[in-house]
């Protein structure tokens, strides 16, 4: 899924140049919406973003053609990054005192990702020291200004107070994005859940994973800034937010789902439980119930791992997971070698309150290179975070090989 960047545009005239910054985080693959005061329209039309970002341009809080949505709350929530570009020194003071007089005031307020200012004034405006005032305001809040470039301004002065040009500008948010998530860029491929082999319409053979422990997984990712796919077997979960999802229903299903999507993917961790049998005949009606018994033919399904690890690529990293109930240690190095894994998270599904249908779950995991870290008894969302942190410096240790 796409990141989510908001621009916006206060009233300068090197609002003409955050054209070609929207043009340019556009071709980079970014779901870009702008933002832009009543000034700003002076300078360049709201026509010209919208034509380059693909989205409405929002100006007016009440604007009642819009999407009936409290849409300043609902775009801070969406966004990875808000750039403000060019910030005038009278947006830079309505942020730092708090003010929402208009759509780009209310959600900065409402933001809370990573802001950057990227400010445009006259060289005296800049250096007065209300202005700096206020720029110090907003780095001690947290956010991130940009120096100014020096140059010719548009007032005939030559000095300080340039707005940085949009390469600048985008190799700035990078840098930030980079700083805040050390995993900014890695695509990893989830899978979660369990699988439905159906019998006849009404009836399946499924196992008693909840997705838990895979979506976990999926949403740290997302947290540490990766670009993250989850396929997903059924389950009660709501989707997770800024991740692809992509929903499959039997071990077949996810065999191709995962294989297709594995190439591009930069860590796939298989958590879901893949049914190992499906039956063998599928009726198109359903089974009426005799007398006596009945007699299912089952057959195996595809083993999803082993073909991910057929596939798998120089420099890839694939973790597995192996569900234990004995034999723990044995079995789950096993699976780790004759997968080809780079990592097993071992977990033991007998403990009471831990495992399937739990929010608790206890993982071992084993590297390739014969390292064993304990993660311990925890809630899921727990281990997740440090499963990622596992991994992705196992990842950086694979990449530097």
């Amino acid at each position: 899924m796409p990141r989510t960047v908001v621009v916006g545009v206060s009233g300068g005239i090197a609002a003409y140049k955050t054209a070609y910054l929207v043009s340019a985080l556009k071709k980079q693959g970014y779901d870009v919406h702008v933002l832009m005061t009543k000034g700003a329209l002076h300078f360049v039309s709201a026509l010209t973003f919208e034509t380059l970002s693909g989205n409405a341009v929002l100006t007016d809080t009440f604007d009642r053609k819009s999407e009936f949505n409290v849409e300043h709350v609902a775009l801070a929530k969406k966004a990875d990054m808000i750039v403000v570009a060019p910030a005038t020194a009278d947006l830079i003071a309505k942020a730092a005192a708090g003010l929402a007089d208009d759509m780009l005031t209310t959600t900065l307020l409402a933001a809370r990702c990573p802001v950057v200012f990227a400010p445009a004034m006259n060289e005296a405006m800049y250096h007065d020291p209300a202005t700096q005032c206020n720029l110090e305001v907003l780095r001690r809040r947290g956010a991130y200004v940009m120096d100014t470039g020096e140059g010719y301004l548009a007032c005939g002065d030559v000095g300080a107070g340039r707005m940085r040009e949009p390469d600048e500008i985008l190799e700035y948010m990078h840098a930030v994005w980079a700083e805040l998530y050390d995993m900014h860029g890695v695509r990893v491929l989830v899978s979660a859940g369990p699988t439905r082999e159906m019998i006849d319409p009404v009836r399946y053979i499924s196992n008693r994973s909840s997705g838990k422990m895979g979506y976990a997984i999926a949403e740290a990712a997302v947290h540490a800034g990766a670009d993250v796919t989850l396929v997903s077997g059924p389950v009660a979960l709501p989707p997770v937010d800024k991740a692809r999802m992509v929903s499959v229903v039997s071990a077949a299903d996810m065999a191709r789902e995962m294989t297709a999507l594995a190439p591009e993917a930069d860590i796939i961790v298989m958590a879901a439980a893949v049914a190992d049998y499906t039956p063998k005949s599928y009726e198109p009606q359903k089974i009426k119930k005799g007398n006596g018994g009945m007699t299912l033919e089952l057959v195996r399904t595809v083993d999803v791992l082993q073909e991910l690890s057929k596939i798998k690529r120089e420099n890839q990293l694939l973790m597995g997971f192996a569900a234990e109930t004995q034999n723990f240690e044995e079995n789950a190095l096993t699976k780790l070698r004759s997968k080809n894994l780079d990592v097993i998270a071992l977990n033991d599904v007998s403990r009471e309150g831990e495992g399937f249908d739990a929010d608790q779950n206890n993982i071992r995991l084993y590297f390739r290179d014969g390292r064993v870290q304990d993660l311990g008894s925890d809630d899921k969302t727990v281990l997740a975070l440090r499963i990622i942190d596992e991994i992705k410096n196992a990842y950086r240790q694979l990449c530097a090989r």
